[in-house]
């Protein structure tokens, strides 16, 4: 059976090693489909499992972006996991 985008996008998340990210847009590349970087991000809005590590995800600009944890907690992760000093 073929996996959904929404599957290949969590595996890729999953990767993200501690103390790094990757943008929407390199997540969705890898998960097969590099102009998707918006469905990424409505896709891990809906992420809700802790083992899907989905505040290692940022836009291109280098700013955060959303998390639907909220921002400021999005931030304090990363500071926690050494991305931000």
């Amino acid at each position: 059976m073929q996996k959904s985008f929404t599957q290949k996008v969590h595996e890729v998340v999953k990767k993200i090693p501690k103390g790094k990210v990757l943008t929407y847009k390199e997540v969705a590349r890898r998960a097969g489909n590099a102009k998707a970087s918006r469905a990424v991000g409505n896709i891990l809005n809906k992420n809700h499992d802790p083992k899907i590590p989905c505040h290692r995800v940022i836009r291109s600009d280098g700013k955060l972006g959303g998390y639907n944890g909220g921002t400021q907690k999005k931030k304090e992760i990363l500071k926690k996991e050494g991305y931000i000093k």
